[in-house]
């Protein structure tokens, strides 16, 4: 994943809100978001590749995203799935900074990655490129290929434009899909220089990327409310931009077990 932009503790009636887009080879096998067979209790898209997923949440509320960090010339074409990363915090019981920190001194055989996970009262927070394990605070925060709260133009432009759509008593999430369907691109000046050229930086500006072989495969909006029901929902697109199927879930959550 690519884009992910939350509102933490910052709305009235709404303890989480989501608004995600995972950015992916458009030939890689997907299986769009359902509850699991497997795991029936845990909603989430599935990477049908290596098995793991980059968002989900489940029936008790157990959450976890991540995105990749971009450093062309380091990848490890052996590394263990960072997808798995995000299975395991979602069946696991370990509350989000325990996880973290047990995650933390074997991190360096993953691939670059940022992982935020969120159970209970708390959301936390890591990255094996540079930060310790942190919890993160309540407001709205913005994670792309890069540490958390980096300021690329689309991490700046998607985390206010949901402060402007929390700013609302009611949050709709065609409003949050909007802000995912950004195609504006940046200025040249205000690209990050992540060392993949300007031609790929341009390309990999927008909030959702478009390109006949990579881009924005998915967009997500997850809501949780104060009263424990949840709604989320997942856009496909093709590799035009342009949205195929939209799969709406609905559920409240249930009681943690001890």
């Amino acid at each position: 994943m690519c884009l992910l932009v939350l509102g933490w503790e910052a709305h009235p009636r709404l303890r989480l809100v989501v608004a995600a887009n995972r950015d992916e080879y458009h030939c890689r096998p997907t299986a769009p978001a359902d509850f699991w067979s497997d795991r029936p209790d845990l909603l989430a898209g599935r990477d049908l590749e290596a098995g793991g997923t980059w968002l989900g949440i489940t029936c008790d509320g157990r959450f976890a995203a991540l995105t990749n960090f971009r450093e062309p010339g380091r990848h490890r074409a052996d590394a263990p799935s960072r997808g798995k990363l995000v299975t395991a915090f979602l069946v696991g019981r370990d509350p989000p900074l325990r996880f973290l920190g047990d995650l933390e001194p074997r991190a360096a055989a993953y691939n670059g990655f940022s992982l935020v996970v969120g159970a209970g009262d708390q959301v936390g927070w890591f990255s094996n490129r540079g930060r310790a394990p942190a919890e993160v605070l309540p407001g709205v925060h913005g994670l792309s290929n890069h540490l958390l709260d980096m300021p690329w133009p689309k991490v700046t432009r998607s985390r206010d434009r949901l402060r402007s759509v929390l700013a609302h008593d009611e949050v709709d999430p065609r409003e949050l899909l909007g802000l995912l369907a950004d195609r504006e691109p940046p200025a040249d000046a205000d690209l990050p220089d992540t060392g993949v050229g300007l031609d790929l930086e341009r390309l990999l500006a927008p909030a959702c990327v478009v390109s006949p072989t990579y881009g924005t495969r998915s967009s997500t909006v997850l809501l949780v409310g104060r009263d424990g029901n949840v709604t989320f929902v997942e856009r496909s697109l093709d590799p035009a931009g342009e949205p195929t199927t939209t799969r709406e879930h609905r559920f409240t959550l249930e009681a943690s077990p001890p």
